[in-house]
């Protein structure tokens, strides 16, 4: 059916698989509900989206996105509060952010009419996989992949939009420990790493397995030029507190543009903490490690929230962090969980309700 208010077709699933899911243990991105949205580009424009069943797709073995990695993703989540109401939190910067990413790879920009009505008439259908309390929520991963047949070195011309959504519980990693990379970079000037592109995530998976065979859970990258500067923790923007003063880097060519990230640099502004954006260097964290100074390392991420990090490693060399009562790190998880539960005042207009 068409529904009279956007334009998007729904088949609905005869069944569904819900009763099936055991919501107390679930394991991150493991599993998906009932319905996706799929939306297709050809002949110069994307079609009608549409809504069906979670399953399968069929596409041909040359298509692009297997040869040439033509693909870029989003990841959100929606939240539901306690009278039933579903949030999302800063969707428009998701929006923007895919077809920034998009335009990088060369893909079409995909219509804001387009994203949002498919995005919340899925929801709708997936309300009942909103589960209500502090740390649940449904994980949303938007995508877009080149499905042209055909292995000619060249941008596709036909794509394939998607939002496949899962359940999820409160994100805990264990303690955390990082490596700082000395030889390894997740991304070089003028590249794709201030893009959410496939690639980007596929090359860091053999040096975090080198660090991860050293005791490690994740690296902290640096500079491809020095090796010199911190940018970013593995799949998460960076923040580093020295004393009482917060510090992240800059975004740029070759750190993606956080959207939790910018939302803890609003928090420490409203609530008058000491932060610098600035190029954060491996002997300042080092030095500062030794003194004492070096208080808290948290990553920054829409899985995660915030994921502080327990010690870490640099050039054969272990530290440890102390554990604080007063985190910044459990104070802007705090604050940001209780805005997008509408739980607190939302001064910056953050939410959005999906109605």
């Amino acid at each position: 059916m068409k529904t009279s208010t956007n334009p998007v077709d729904i088949q609905k699933a005869p069944t569904s698989k819900i009763e099936n899911v055991d919501f107390n243990n679930l394991a991150f991105g493991q599993v998906f509900t009932d319905h996706m949205m799929i939306c297709d580009y050809k002949d110069g424009a994307w079609q009608t989206p549409k809504i069906q069943p979670y399953g399968p797709l069929e596409m041909d073995p040359s298509a692009k996105v297997f040869h040439y990695g033509q693909a870029v993703f989003e990841g959100m989540k929606a939240f539901k509060d306690e009278d039933d109401q579903i949030w999302l939190f800063r969707p428009e910067d998701n929006f923007e952010r895919i077809n920034k990413s998009s335009e990088r790879l060369a893909i079409p920009a995909f219509p804001k009419e387009f994203f949002f009505s498919g995005m919340e008439e899925l929801l709708k259908l997936e309300k009942d996989w909103i589960k209500k309390g502090f740390g649940n929520s449904l994980y949303i991963r938007p995508f877009v992949i080149a499905t042209e047949a055909g292995v000619s070195a060249a941008p596709a011309k036909e794509y394939k939009f998607m939002i496949i959504c899962s359940p999820a519980q409160a994100y805990y990693s264990g303690e955390v420990r990082v490596q700082f990379s000395e030889k390894y970079s997740r991304a070089a000037d003028g590249g794709v790493g201030f893009a959410k592109a496939a690639g980007n995530y596929a090359a860091q998976f053999y040096p975090t397995n080198l660090a991860k065979d050293e005791g490690f859970q994740q690296i902290i990258w640096t500079d491809a030029n020095s090796h010199e500067y911190l940018e970013e923790a593995g799949t998460m923007n960076i923040f580093f507190r020295v004393g009482d003063k917060l510090i992240t880097a800059p975004t740029n060519d070759r750190i993606l543009d956080g959207i939790t990230r910018k939302s803890i640099i609003a928090l420490a502004k409203e609530f008058n903490i000491d932060l610098e954006v600035r190029r954060v260097s491996v002997k300042e964290i080092v030095d500062a490690a030794k003194s004492g100074e070096l208080k808290e390392i948290f990553g920054s991420g829409t899985a995660t929230v915030i994921n502080p990090i327990v010690g870490f490693g640099h050039a054969g060399q272990k530290f440890d962090l102390p554990k604080l009562e007063d985190s910044y790190a459990g104070f802007f998880k705090d604050k940001l969980t209780k805005i997008q539960y509408n739980q607190a005042e939302d001064k910056f207009n953050w939410r959005y309700q999906v109605k």
